[in-house]
């Protein structure tokens, strides 16, 4: 015979995963941007262990790609701002880049979500957002 105790745990901490730095089980979607001739696709990727992560694509046939991605990039979750911790991933140059941009995660469970990327030579950010609730 079960536990009910267990059970009942197990249902509370299933409730409660979100708010210890990790998101619901269905994929955020991805959103991209196009001006200037590059195209920048970010998708959320994993949201755990008090790290999230997006996977981010750079496009272009115009320019080579020089962005220093971790220093142009910051996350703001219910209006505080956090800077990357790190870009895994191709290194500048080029017409194609891709790879993932680590923060750390924000205190609770925010309601939006916003990533910006300022790249040089752009007079305001890319905004990519996303509704967690």
């Amino acid at each position: 015979m079960r536990n009910p105790l267990n059970a009942l745990a197990l249902a509370l901490l299933i409730q409660l995963w979100p708010a210890a730095g990790g998101l619901a089980a269905a994929p955020l979607a991805g959103v991209a941007t196009n001006f200037g001739g590059v195209s920048v696709m970010a998708t959320p990727g994993t949201f755990s262990g008090g790290i999230w992560e997006f996977q981010i694509a750079f496009n272009t046939h115009s320019q080579d790609l020089r962005d220093d991605v971790a220093k142009s990039a910051t996350l703001v979750a219910d209006g505080v701002v956090s800077t990357a911790l790190e870009w895994r991933g191709d290194p500048p140059g080029g017409h194609h880049r891709k790879g993932v941009l680590r923060f750390k995660a924000p205190a609770g469970r925010p309601a939006a979500i916003e990533l910006r990327l300022a790249r040089q030579g752009e007079t305001t950010p890319r905004v990519f957002r996303w509704k967690l609730e």
